[in-house]
């Protein structure tokens, strides 16, 4: 019996298939042993944080790093870090029918090679002249080798006052995000809004801000705004009919929400990529739960951004208050704007703001502030950019250079003036509030 004993335990230390297993998991065994000392070690002395943080599932801004939301959400938000490079800027310019000249006079006024533009024409405008606007884009020597301009292919029926008007912009933006990695800041226009300053001026100045600056209006829904805003439900009959209709209000009410506040001002606004990345992503669903609580919403185009951004920790403290327009109201009661004209020319300089609107089709003082404001001959604002000969006649801009040097001027001072007030410590103590 002992030996037949010896001679099975001898087989089975002669078989050396156990050696390679043993070894490793012992070395597995050290290593986990070491790494639970140094641990032990580092958090006694209080100069590093423990291997694992304690979970907790209050916020999600506290249970960041455990989710696929959260990586999502640091990849996106990347580009907030400064940049040294010189920004460059995406623009939205709608329009309807009859609006397809005035947009493209918009676009010229505001063109430079650095930014990116997208042109929404709606759904109201004839099949012609869509297809004009997007000809006369392709058709451009400066736009077809820069690839800078598009024309949104899909046409929307958009009510102003209703939802359409945001989901026409966040598409927008959408579209900006996938054709485009390289812009900072996100601008609405209308046909009807015209720049007092020239894209070097504007680029100049916004090339010394920090790139987490949305410039947003923006105030508490409160008194009759909240009865008859918040309260009513009405309905964007662009949502299901193939023609522009006035909303629709029906006679129900509904109470105000509690899980956040509502806030209101103008709907032309300046986001940053990082805050328009967020809307579109919404990786905790809070832009989506807004966005639908904006679909039977009176103006919502004058509360969805705003709602959003101040209800949002990580970017309420960004929000500066100014739509960086010049608007002159009807008085009273201040809620239509007038067009302006060549009588509004001095108030409009003295605002500082680098756009301006309403402006009626071909109103004189269009061409009094390409006169005397952006210096354009031709058909481009000048700036830096535009190295060609001007003899004869010729236009500047049909040459390009470096699109990262900029020619400020009067507007570049105004605009620095308008943005230190607006940065000043009285005015960034009253965001959100």
């Amino acid at each position: 019996m002992r030996k037949n004993a010896n001679s099975h335990s001898g087989r089975i230390f002669s078989d050396r298939k156990w050696i390679i297993p043993f070894f490793a998991s012992l070395l597995v065994s050290v290593s986990l042993f070491l790494t639970a000392i140094i641990g032990t070690l580092s958090s006694s002395s209080g100069g590093e944080q423990l291997p694992f943080d304690i979970i907790s599932f209050a916020r999600s801004e506290e249970s960041s790093g455990y989710f696929v939301e959260s990586d999502l959400e640091r990849s996106l938000n990347s580009n907030v870090v400064q940049k040294m490079e010189a920004p460059r800027l995406a623009y939205l310019i709608s329009g309807t029918k009859g609006d397809s000249h005035r947009m493209m006079r918009t676009l010229e006024a505001v063109y430079h090679p650095r930014n990116q533009y997208i042109l929404h024409l709606d759904l109201e405008a004839p099949p012609r002249e869509r297809l004009e606007l997007a000809s006369s884009v392709k058709a451009d020597p400066t736009f077809r080798e820069v690839e800078n301009v598009r024309v949104m292919s899909q046409s929307n029926l958009v009510t102003y006052k209703g939802p359409t008007m945001i989901a026409c912009t966040l598409q927008a933006i959408a579209i900006l995000l996938k054709e485009s990695a390289k812009w900072d800041w996100f601008i609405n226009l209308s046909a009807s809004d015209y720049p007092l300053v020239t894209q070097d001026d504007l680029l100049y100045i916004f090339s010394n801000l920090t790139r987490d600056l949305n410039f947003i209006e923006h105030t508490r829904l409160s008194g009759w705004k909240l009865n008859q805003r918040a309260r009513s439900i009405i309905v964007d009959p662009a949502l299901y009919l193939s023609k522009k209709s006035d909303i629709a209000w029906t006679t129900q009410r509904r109470t105000l929400p509690t899980s956040f506040k509502l806030f209101t001002g103008s709907a032309w606004v300046m986001l940053t990529r990082s805050f328009v990345e967020y809307c579109i992503w919404g990786w905790d669903n809070f832009p989506r739960t807004i966005l639908m609580y904006y679909t039977n919403f009176v103006s919502s185009p004058e509360g969805y951004f705003h709602t959003v951004i101040c209800n949002t920790q990580e970017f309420r403290h960004t929000a500066i208050g100014h739509d960086l327009h010049y608007i002159a109201w009807d008085n009273p009661p201040k809620q239509h704007p007038i067009s302006l004209t060549m009588k509004d020319f001095e108030k409009m300089v003295k605002s500082n703001a680098p756009f301006a609107r309403k402006f009626a089709r071909n109103d004189p003082v269009l061409d009094k502030i390409d006169k005397e404001l952006l210096g354009r001959t031709h058909r481009f604002a000048p700036g830096a950019w535009c190295i060609g000969n001007s003899d004869a006649g010729a236009d500047p801009c049909s040459v390009r250079g470096n699109d990262s040097v900029f020619r400020p001027g009067p507007g570049a001072e105004r605009l620095q003036k308008l943005i230190s007030l607006l940065l000043s410590e009285d005015s960034r103590s009253k965001q959100c509030l």
